[in-house]
């Protein structure tokens, strides 16, 4: 096994990640900026190095200071946890070149299905349907107007280079068209250093699924769906599993498909392929080639470590999961609690906690990286923690999650706790009556 695995990230993954390596009996090397040297993952590892500066430019994001960290810790492999390096093509490559393990697909992997368009193709060439739209980027304003009168509106312009919600206009009608459309490529070449986008179908109601799955040489595996379709502004508040308006003929498909497209273009690693549900269809949305936030929902149901899989795959060349082994029980759900005030439009609150009490009992798990004295500041992601409670079935779940809730107390900083609360009581969510659209149609609070 690695003898010695850097964490290229912060937070609440990279204290996952720790906590999964010295499972297996690795050490560990945390990096951080100035600002996070008081971290939980600093204070977890083996070993610390500081990297740069607050700004994630400087540090999460610089390439050849990591590469000095692991130069100067002599580690073996890298774990990027998501965001900040962990789709990042060219990073993967020069770790490949320098005979260092990246925990994740191939950088021709992660380059092929990190851009949409090429993604989009290779779903549909392997029997995925896809939404109906451009068949590759479009930067003249006249073929894009063209292309939209033929699906109709509205459409949806996304950036083929990045997500998250950057470079992402919905268009309701042709009126409209002319600014979003400039308007995305800009944000798409801020974000993305690419100012590709494509042109889609737009939907009224749909739901958001992804599948997650485990590859290696000789096998694939998928440990099911999760449900993600809380959302405000494309941004995940909760995700659960199973999907509660999922039919067993469908999951059945949605599965099957989905493993025969990852063991067709040679998947290595974990991975989540993501999909628009409505009106009992789903279509290819996207691929993320690289552990999700909402890992553990799927990990509590099916009592498989994601992370140590990763490590394993990483290392041996497979999983050493069977389909027919992977049994889930129950239902879980996940909680994003982020730094922030949702009565302000969710702006962000850092500052210095004063009080922390994390929920616990049966079934009940956080992933966090905050404690009593600790201090978030403004530069980062504003998630600070995830509350994850799994039940017998969807109703002991919401009540299991509702109790952990009433017990969370962060003080010192505003959290979207209260606003946890109200969903998990909203009428909507308990009859699972709600798409990607709801808290951005309806107000909450």
């Amino acid at each position: 096994m690695f003898k010695k695995i850097l964490i290229a990230n912060r937070g609440e993954i990279a204290v996952r990640v720790i906590r999964a390596c010295k499972e297996w009996g690795i050490d560990t090397v945390a990096v951080h900026s100035d600002v996070d040297k008081d971290s939980m993952h600093v204070k977890l590892a083996d070993e610390s190095v500081c990297i740069g500066s607050h700004n994630p430019v400087k540090s999460y994001l610089n390439i050849p200071a990591i590469l000095s960290a692991i130069e100067l810790t002599n580690a073996d492999a890298v774990h990027p946890g998501y965001g900040f390096l962990s789709e990042n093509f060219e990073f993967a490559k020069i770790l490949e070149d320098y005979n260092i393990k990246f925990i994740g697909p191939s950088s021709k992997l992660i380059k092929m299905m990190g851009n949409k368009i090429q993604a989009k193709k290779i779903a549909k060439d392997y029997g995925l349907p896809i939404i109906e739209g451009s068949d590759g980027g479009i930067t003249d304003i006249d073929e894009a107007k063209k292309l939209c009168n033929k699906i109709g509106f509205p459409v949806l312009i996304k950036a083929a280079g990045g997500g998250g919600g950057k470079g992402m206009k919905i268009v309701k009608d042709e009126k409209d068209f002319e600014i979003s459309f400039k308007t995305a490529k800009i944000e798409a070449k801020k974000y993305f250093a690419n100012d590709e986008v494509y042109i889609e179908k737009f939907f009224q109601n749909p739901r958001h699924i992804e599948v997650q799955i485990l590859s290696g040489k000789n096998r694939t595996v998928h440990l099911y769906e999760r449900d993600c379709s809380v959302q405000r502004r494309h941004q995940k508040l909760i995700e659960e599993t199973p999907s509660p308006v999922l039919s067993d003929k469908v999951r059945k498909d949605l599965l099957d498909r989905t493993v025969k497209m990852v063991e067709k273009i040679g998947y290595e690693g974990a991975g989540t392929v993501e999909f628009i549900y409505e009106d009992g269809k789903y279509y290819f949305l996207e691929m993320n080639t690289r552990v999700q936030v909402e890992h553990p929902v799927t990990e509590v149901v099916t009592g498989i470590d994601i992370i140590k899989e990763q490590i394993r795959i990483a290392f041996y060349g497979d999983t050493s999961l069977e389909q027919e082994d992977i049994k889930p029980r129950g239902h879980a759900i996940e909680c994003r609690i982020n730094a922030e005030d949702a009565s302000k439009n969710f702006q962000p609150s850092p500052g210095r906690i004063k009080m922390c009490h994390q929920p616990s009992g049966f079934r009940t798990r956080v992933d966090s990286f905050i404690y009593q004295g600790y201090k978030i500041t403004p530069y980062y992601d504003s998630m600070i923690c995830k509350l994850i409670c799994h039940g017998r079935d969807r109703y002991e779940a919401i009540q299991r999650t509702k109790r952990s809730l009433d017990e969370f107390v962060i003080e010192g900083i505003t959290t979207t706790i209260d606003l946890h609360k109200k969903l998990l009581k909203h009428k909507k969510f308990i009859n699972s009556d709600f798409n990607v659209n709801w808290l951005d149609n309806e107000k909450i609070l």
